[in-house]
């Protein structure tokens, strides 16, 4: 079976329907996903850019949780072949319950599944997250 990639603009164009069109054969393409009749990756890059642009003020302005709750049962999909879904499932999990940045939110959710001694960053956003040390160089 072929895998298709599939970039920011699919993922906006499906969960915002503002170009209804355009929305209609994202539909198509993501209820192929749900279904498992088609097969598809996408970056972690990809993931970090959907959520920047639904959260964005210029864009769309969605609140937190309704920003983790489209992107993760998007990314709950069957359809996916995603090695680090563990990993975005968790970041969106951080990024609404500790209102960090979705960056930050991956850095950390790689730093706990990694089993890592520390995050080096001066971002204190980091402290919020119990269990995670951030340490200064």
């Amino acid at each position: 079976m072929t895998v298709s990639f599939a970039d920011t603009n699919i993922f906006i164009r499906y969960l915002t329907n503002d170009d209804p069109a355009k929305g209609a054969k994202c539909r198509e393409f993501f209820h192929g996903l749900r279904d498992g009749s088609r097969t598809a990756t996408t970056s972690e890059a990809i993931v970090a850019e959907v959520v920047y642009v639904l959260e964005s003020k210029g864009w769309y302005a969605l609140p937190r949780e309704r920003v983790r709750s489209l992107v993760e049962a998007v990314v709950l999909l069957q359809g996916w072949r995603l090695p680090d879904r563990p990993v975005y499932l968790r970041a969106l999990e951080l990024y609404a319950e500790h209102r960090i940045d979705f960056q930050d939110a991956l850095a950390a959710a790689h730093y706990e599944r990694g089993g890592m001694r520390s995050i080096v960053s001066y971002d204190r956003d980091f402290d919020k997250i119990a269990g995670v040390v951030r340490e200064e160089p």
